[in-house]
C-alpha cells in the first residue's frame, strides 16, 4: 500500500503507482531467459572488409560527413572507485606492520598494488598528488620509501587528497604527454575532432552522475578554448543526467519495498538501459556510442579513427539503400514482383532480417507492409572485436517466441548457465562487444524514431545488491545495447583489438595503450 508520502515521492521522480506497481510484479515473476542459438561469426552475422572495401566506405563517410549532423554519445556517469579496489583493499587491511607490508610484497605483477607503488611517477595525476603532498609538507616519494602506504594511498583515493575513488573515470586524468596531461573527457574530445566533425563543428553529449553535473561542467568550459584553438573547430558539448523516472524500487528478499530510515521508498538506477531516454532526445544524422573509458593516446588514436569512419561509412552505405527501397515500397509507382523479392532478398541476406517461410505466399500488399515495417527502424552497425581471452559478451543469433531470429548483443545474465547447451552456444563465440556502435535514430523521411518502441522490455534483469549489510534485490532495464535496442536494425562488423583499451583498473593505465 502507498501511502500519501510515497505519492507524492513518486511524483517528484516522474513515477506513478502503476510504473512502481509494474516493478513489483516483475520482481515476483522475473524476466524470461534468452534463447541463444549460435554465435555470430564472420560471415554467418559478423562482416569483414578488405582494404578496398574499406577505403571505399571510409571515402564515403568523409563526403557524407560534411552535410551530416553528427553526434558522439558517451555514457560516462559511471563512478571510478572500481577501478581503485585493490587500492580500497589493501587500505582496509594494511595495520603498518611487518607481515602486513610483507604480503603487500608478495604480489608484484602489473595488477598488484605493488606494481603501482613502484610506477607512481608514472601516472598522469603524480604532478597533482606530488602538489598536494608538498601543501601538506611531506613528499609522495618519501611517504613510499617510508613504507607509509596507507598515507600515501589514500592521498590517490580520499578527499585529503586527489579524491579519485570518489570521482567519476571522465574526471580522471588518464594519460600524460610530453607538455600536458589529459582527462578521460579531453580525450573523447580530441577523438571527436578527428572523426566526427561535420562543417568545423563537433558535437559530443556525456552523460553524467547529478552530483558530477557541476564539476564536468567546470571542466569543460576550462579546456574547450584549448581544443577548439589546437583543433580549429567549435565543441557543442552536452551534459544530461539520467532521468529520475527510469530509477527501479528496490525490495526485500520477500519482494517488498525496502524503505530507508525516514521511511521512504528506496530507488536505485536502473543499469545503463536508462540511458536509452537520453539517447532519444537527441537530434543527429550519425551517432556514435563508446563508453568514456576506452580511449588511447595520440599515438595510437589513428587506427581508432580508420575504424570509426568505416563504422560510419558501412552504416552511410546500407542507410542510402534501405531508404531508396523504403521510398519505393512506400510510392505511388506500381512495384513488379521481382522487385519486392529483390527488396526482400536484400533485408534477408544484407540486413540479416529473418523473412518468414510463408512470405512467398503472401499478396503483394501484405509483403509490402512487411517489408516496410521491417525495414523502417533504427538502425545500428557495431564493432565486434576477436576474443584473444575468455568470451565474455557479444554478438549471437536468438531465438523469440516466435522462432523469429535475429542478431543480438549479449550478456551473460541474460541466458541460462545452467543450461548446458546455452553454455556451449555461448562459450563457443569467436567475438566480443567492445561498444563501439555508429547507429542512426530517424527514419527515411528524416523523422526521429520514438526509440523506446524498439526496446523489448522482457530483456531486463534481477540484480543482488546490499544496503546497510543486508541483501535487497534491483530491477535494470534492457542494457543499452541490448535488449533496448533488441528490434534495431543490426549488422556486425569486425574490428580489431586496437581499438578496444579500457581502463578498468587504476594499473590499466600503465600499459603501453595509454603510455606516451
Amino acid at each position: 500500500m502507498l501511502t500519501d508520502k510515497d505519492k507524492q515521492q513518486l511524483q517528484e521522480k516522474g513515477m506513478n503507482a502503476q510504473m512502481v506497481k509494474q516493478q513489483l510484479e516483475r520482481f515476483k515473476t522475473g524476466y524470461p531467459q534468452l534463447n541463444i542459438i549460435a554465435p555470430a561469426t564472420l560471415d554467418k552475422g559478423i562482416n569483414r572488409y578488405g582494404d578496398e572495401d574499406k577505403e571505399k566506405l571510409r571515402s564515403l563517410y568523409q563526403k557524407k560527413q560534411k552535410n551530416a549532423k553528427i553526434c558522439k554519445f558517451v555514457p560516462a556517469s559511471g563512478a571510478a572507485s572500481r577501478m581503485f579496489k585493490k587500492i580500497f583493499e589493501i587500505l582496509a587491511a594494511y595495520d603498518g606492520s611487518e607481515q602486513k607490508y610483507l604480503e603487500l610484497l608478495t604480489d608484484r605483477g602489473p595488477n598488484s598494488v605493488y606494481f603501482l607503488c613502484e610506477h607512481i611517477h608514472d601516472f598522469a595525476f603524480y604532478d597533482d598528488l606530488e602538489q598536494i603532498c608538498s601543501e601538506k609538507g611531506d613528499c609522495i616519494e618519501s611517504k613510499f620509501n617510508k613504507k607509509d602506504y596507507v598515507g600515501a594511498l589514500n592521498l590517490i583515493v580520499s578527499e585529503k587528497g586527489l579524491n579519485y575513488g570518489n570521482y567519476p573515470k571522465g574526471l580522471i586524468k588518464f594519460h600524460k604527454y610530453k607538455n600536458e596531461e589529459r582527462t578521460a573527457l579531453e580525450e573523447h574530445l580530441v577523438e571527436g575532432a578527428m572523426y566526427a566533425k561535420s562543417n568545423k563543428e563537433v558535437n559530443i553529449h556525456f552523460t553524467v552522475s547529478p552530483e558530477f553535473y557541476d564539476s564536468f561542467e567546470k571542466h569543460i568550459n576550462e579546456i574547450i578554448p584549448t581544443y577548439e584553438e589546437r583543433f580549429n573547430v567549435k565543441f557543442n558539448i552536452d551534459l544530461s543526467v539520467q532521468k529520475a523516472h527510469t530509477d527501479t524500487i528496490a525490495v526485500t528478499m520477500e519482494n517488498e519495498p525496502v524503505r530507508d530510515d525516514e521511511g521512504n521508498l528506496v530507488f536505485r538506477p536502473g543499469g545503463h538501459g536508462s540511458l536509452l531516454v537520453n539517447l532519444n532526445e537527441i537530434d543527429a544524422d550519425l551517432i556514435f556510442i563508446k563508453n568514456i573509458d576506452n580511449i588511447v593516446t595520440d599515438r595510437l588514436k589513428p587506427v581508432t579513427v580508420e575504424y570509426k569512419e568505416l563504422l560510419g561509412g558501412v552504416l552511410l552505405d546500407f542507410k542510402d539503400k534501405i531508404n531508396h527501397y523504403l521510398e519505393k515500397l512506400t510510392g505511388d509507382e506500381e512495384l513488379k514482383d521481382a522487385y519486392v523479392t529483390k527488396i526482400a532478398n536484400f533485408a534477408n541476406q544484407r540486413l540479416n532480417i529473418d523473412i518468414p517461410n510463408d512470405f512467398k505466399s503472401f499478396e503483394k500488399p501484405q509483403k509490402i507492409k512487411y517489408l516496410v515495417e521491417k525495414l523502417n527502424r533504427p538502425f545500428r552497425v557495431c564493432g565486434m572485436v576477436k576474443n584473444e581471452d575468455e568470451p565474455g559478451g557479444g554478438p549471437f543469433w536468438v531465438e523469440d517466441g516466435n522462432e523469429e531470429e535475429s542478431l543480438q548483443i549479449v550478456e551473460s545474465s541474460q541466458f541460462d548457465k545452467d543450461d548446458k547447451t546455452q553454455m556451449k552456444v555461448f562459450e563457443a563465440a569467436t567475438h566480443f562487444n567492445p561498444v563501439d556502435i555508429a547507429c542512426s535514430t530517424k527514419d527515411f523521411k528524416g523523422n526521429k524514431f520514438d526509440l523506446a518502441k524498439y526496446a523489448d522490455p522482457e530483456t531486463g534483469f534481477i540484480s543482488h545488491k546490499t544496503m546497510k549489510g543486508e541483501p535487497v534485490k534491483a530491477l535494470e532495464h534492457p542494457g543499452l545495447w541490448n535488449g533496448a535496442m533488441a528490434n534495431w536494425t543490426t549488422i556486425f562488423v569486425e574490428v580489431p583489438m586496437e581499438t578496444f583499451n579500457p581502463v578498468k583498473t587504476i594499473n590499466d593505465l600503465l600499459r603501453k595503450e595509454h603510455r606516451f
